[in-house]
């Protein structure tokens, strides 16, 4: 889930975070409609700077590495049996298993960034029907393109590490976001498994607390379960060859709408509430 995000900035002159600001035109890599997180590509993500008085956008590897990873091909092989380009709020500090997770590091020595997005791609899930009206196990998959209204582009929670390439001997940052509850609007459209996750999305405040602030590894993950109102999304089908023409909204006549009822009810969330 969350592995296709969009990074396509055309209307704006300036990325924004609070008091600061970036000229888009010092940047040539804010111009893909769709990024593949299986393709383990370098993408936008903000850092801060050591003073964290200031921030650069910088091409990062979208798939967050241990340091045992020295090569392109040793990340894309690891990224294949992990799939390390986000991670679940939940699991900040401990894994599934209630061992130290491979995020805890990060959090505590406070490498967190801000992934930067245009628009998220998900597939909902729709079950076949037999020949005699049956459900069958297989589905066909109808994918969406998620934006926030009023808002170009937006922050994801992020935390990154930089791993030395020894084919270059370059630190390349490698990164992963974090991902939180679903809303009512993502149960419907992430549907597969019933795993119901979300991207979480940060206002501009709770974006420079988690790069800037010098919160405490407990406030960090109270923020990366920020749960963003189905209400402040827009959503459309998309062509299923959006990897090549992600500006293509189709029409899918046969699929039912989603239920629209939940919208005036949900508020922001964070879990667990404050």
């Amino acid at each position: 889930m969350c592995y296709y995000n969009g990074q396509k900035v055309t209307r704006t002159e300036f990325i924004r975070l609070k008091g600061i600001e970036k000229a888009i035109k010092n940047y040539n890599f804010l111009n893909v409609g769709v990024h593949n997180g299986f393709m383990f590509q370098p993408a936008a993500v903000a850092v801060p700077n050591t003073a964290k008085t200031d921030f650069e956008l910088v091409l990062g590897h979208w798939g967050y590495m241990p340091h045992s990873i020295k090569s392109h091909a040793d990340a894309q092989m690891f990224i294949r049996n992990y799939t390390t380009m986000n991670f679940k709020s939940e699991n900040m500090f401990l894994n599934d298993k209630g061992d130290i997770s491979m995020w805890a590091d990060a959090v505590n020595k406070g490498r967190t960034c801000l992934v930067l997005s245009t628009g998220m791609v998900e597939n909902r899930h729709i079950t076949r029907i037999g020949k005699k009206g049956e459900p069958l196990k297989a589905t066909d998959a109808y994918p969406y393109m998620v934006t926030m209204k009023d808002r170009e582009y937006w922050w994801m929670p992020g935390l990154y590490n930089q791993v030395l390439d020894k084919e270059t001997g370059e630190l390349d940052y490698t990164f992963a976001f974090a991902t939180t509850k679903a809303n009512a609007l993502f149960k419907q459209i992430h549907n597969k498994d019933n795993k119901w996750r979300m991207p979480a999305v940060l206002s501009d405040d709770l974006a420079w607390e988690w790069m800037m602030g010098n919160a405490t590894p407990e406030r960090l993950q109270h923020i990366a379960r920020t749960q963003v109102p189905s209400r402040d999304m827009d959503y459309c089908t998309i062509t299923k060859e959006y990897l090549q023409r992600i500006n293509n909204p189709t029409e899918y006549p046969n699929l039912a709408a989603i239920d629209m009822s939940y919208m005036d009810s949900e508020e922001q969330l964070l879990y667990p509430a404050a």
